[in-house]
């Protein structure tokens, strides 16, 4: 796993992890580090970035069907009061919703991303390998006007 981060605005870290299953705990403890730095962010609004990056960290680790090699990239960006996160890897199926039964275990990720996040969507990646997931969360309002006090 290889980090970069710039302390400029807008704020970001990259993660690449391999595609494997117990990364997807290391991507939501790295997450909760980082956004120790996020002065702007609640416990709550926290958490549930937490909660979106390990749904699609589980999708992209569970789904992506390519070799174990194959990295899967993270990108968090906080600016002006939203955080985007972002999830790459190599697979080329489309993220589709799944209507699971109340007794299927599985199935609810997309769901839970769409119902949390304020924004979502996925795109190609660029050279036509795989794609991006991402979802987009803003802080809560008077978090954002109290960081815009302090610029």
């Amino acid at each position: 796993m290889n980090a970069v981060r710039l302390d400029t605005l807008p704020s970001y870290v990259w993660w690449r992890f391999t595609r494997h299953p117990r990364n997807v705990a290391l991507a939501r403890r790295l997450l909760r580090e980082e956004a120790r730095t996020w002065q702007a962010a609640d416990d709550e609004t926290v958490e549930t970035a937490v909660l979106l990056l390990s749904e699609l960290m589980t999708n992209a680790s569970k789904h992506a069907r390519v070799s174990p090699g194959r990295e899967i990239h993270v990108l968090c960006i906080v600016t002006d009061g939203t955080l985007r996160i972002e999830v790459s890897d190599a697979g080329d199926g489309i993220p589709r919703r799944c209507r699971p039964s109340a007794c299927d275990e599985a199935g609810r990720g997309l769901r839970l991303v769409a119902a949390l996040a304020d924004r979502w969507g996925f795109c190609p990646r660029p050279h036509g390998i795989g794609k991006t997931v991402w979802c987009e969360l803003a802080f809560a309002a008077q978090e954002r006007a109290l960081r815009s006090l302090l610029k």
